[in-house]
């Protein structure tokens, strides 16, 4: 990324509304951007589509950094629901804790939480990486259609509940299973795999992992269309 420049600016004397348009103006120039002052406010840095980097001196409130693009966003604080929803390509590093349903429906780039996270991380996920440092709460991965989450510390009940696809490594205790999964035989390969991605993270692998996928009994396929079924309805 090539900053021309680096700007500050304080949240304390903008509206969210007139934040997020500096944001983008800024980050039509690749600007290093530091945000003063987030006092927790609610949707910052959304549908920011260009390569920057962003970052929060203190804690964001809910579905801040979501359908985005390119950024990185570095929160050095706590962060409320939804962080990251959507996120199509990029980073964010959340140097604290997260609220509920953080990286949910995101389908690309990595999510990094360096604390503990909320019930339903992950939920309805679709590609990327979800890295959490910490514990997760209860439906962790639910809806789970693609894509790879490391969670470090314990999981909440019905984790992986409903999953798809994709795959949730545990590297503490699991309460419980969700319906649909599974606990799968992890390789050599793939802890190494994790190791190097934990380490870029500052963490060093001292887990002992466990694998959940899919047992993919909830595929159901039908050959007719719902309008095929009507017409077949009638012809009889």
């Amino acid at each position: 990324m090539s900053k021309v420049d680096a700007e500050k600016i304080d949240l304390t004397e903008l509206t969210t509304r007139n934040l997020n348009a500096k944001i983008k103006s800024a980050a039509e120039k690749s600007v290093d951007i530091t945000i003063l002052n987030p006092q927790a406010r609610h949707n910052l840095a959304v549908g920011i589509l260009k390569p920057c980097r962003i970052t929060f001196e203190g804690s964001v409130g809910y579905y801040c950094c979501s359908f985005s693009s390119g950024p990185e966003f570095i929160i050095k604080g706590n962060a409320g629901w939804g962080l990251g929803s959507n996120l199509m390509k990029g980073s964010i590093v959340l140097k604290r804790n997260s609220g509920s349903s953080i990286a949910c429906s995101m389908r690309g780039g990595e999510v990094f939480v360096s604390g503990n996270v909320g019930a339903r991380a992950g939920i309805s996920m679709k590609g990327g990486r979800l890295i959490i440092g910490g514990n997760s709460g209860y439906l962790t991965g639910y809806l789970m259609q693609k894509g790879e989450m490391i969670v470090c510390g314990d999981v909440g009940d019905d984790v992986a509940d409903s999953m798809y696809e994709g795959v949730i490594y545990v590297g503490g205790k699991i309460d419980s299973l969700g319906n649909d999964a599974k606990l799968d035989k992890i390789s050599e390969s793939e802890i190494q795999l994790i190791t190097t991605r934990l380490s870029k993270n500052g963490i060093k692998n001292k887990f002992e992992w466990k694998k959940i996928v899919s047992k993919k009994q909830l595929y159901h396929y039908d050959a007719l269309e719902p309008m095929e079924k009507i017409s077949v309805g009638r012809s009889i």
